[in-house]
């Protein structure tokens, strides 16, 4: 476990907004280095009083005042083998359970991880597990809610600002690759892709899908018409 000396602070972030039923969500930010900040989401699903923190990021003071307004803090889902910063920040303070699929060479889950697995439930319902097979962990969750809510990490982002990026990360990131639209992760594409192989079957499995709404780890929320932004993102980046 990471020492204390060693948590990264609780960066700038948005309050915490309700986008679903019992589903909310926290705008926020991570430095990168002095230059460069970009943006970093953190969902929260609350059932039978407990909160489940999907992508977790860590709150300041009246955040996580807020927070704990809404139920008991219960457990970390962690989508993406890419994220985990504030992963043992939680688990020191409030003691919760961590889900998490395992082989992250970043962030390697606790020795008493809770496995995430497309074969078994989720730790509320209404809710599906989708995971993609590259070179690093990453999954998405499917909430059942309105015409539904396709909450990812990594592998899909939707950019309709580009809040809590600092000037530096403005200019850069459509450069990068990250224009104001919906897009497959270029920099986690490279990153995970099997030499030789490609990640395009896992995103015609994730387009059977139902959904209509989208909330990433970065960007911004998608409210509807997610599916068929999805969709393009896709055709874009496999041809």
């Amino acid at each position: 476990m990471i020492r204390p000396a060693e948590h990264a602070p609780a960066y700038p972030h948005d309050a915490i907004q309700e986008i679903a039923d019992d589903v909310f969500a926290v705008r926020g930010s991570l430095l990168m280095n002095p230059l460069i900040r970009i943006s970093r989401n953190m969902a929260v699903v609350r059932y039978a009083g407990e909160l489940s923190l999907i992508n977790p990021i860590r709150l300041n003071e009246s955040g996580i005042d807020a927070l704990q307004r809404l139920g008991r803090i219960s457990r970390i889902i962690t989508l993406g083998g890419l994220h985990g910063i504030d992963n043992a920040w939680y688990r020191e303070h409030f003691g919760v359970e961590s889900w998490a699929r395992p082989g992250s060479k970043k962030y390697p889950p606790p020795a008493d991880n809770r496995l995430l697995d497309e074969r078994q439930s989720l730790p509320f319902p209404d809710a599906q597990l989708f995971c993609f097979h590259g070179t690093q962990p990453e999954s998405a969750v499917l909430l059942g809610r309105g015409r539904g809510l396709l909450l990812t990490c990594d592998a899909i982002q939707h950019y309709g600002d580009y809040r809590h990026t600092s000037p530096a990360a403005k200019l850069l990131l459509p450069l990068l690759g990250f224009p104001k639209t919906t897009l497959v992760g270029p920099i986690w594409l490279k990153a995970v892709t099997p030499p030789g192989g490609t990640m395009l079957g896992d995103f015609e499995r994730l387009l059977r899908l139902k959904f209509d709404s989208l909330f990433a780890a970065h960007g911004s929320f998608l409210p509807e018409g997610a599916h068929a932004a999805v969709e393009v993102a896709v055709h874009k980046a496999f041809g």
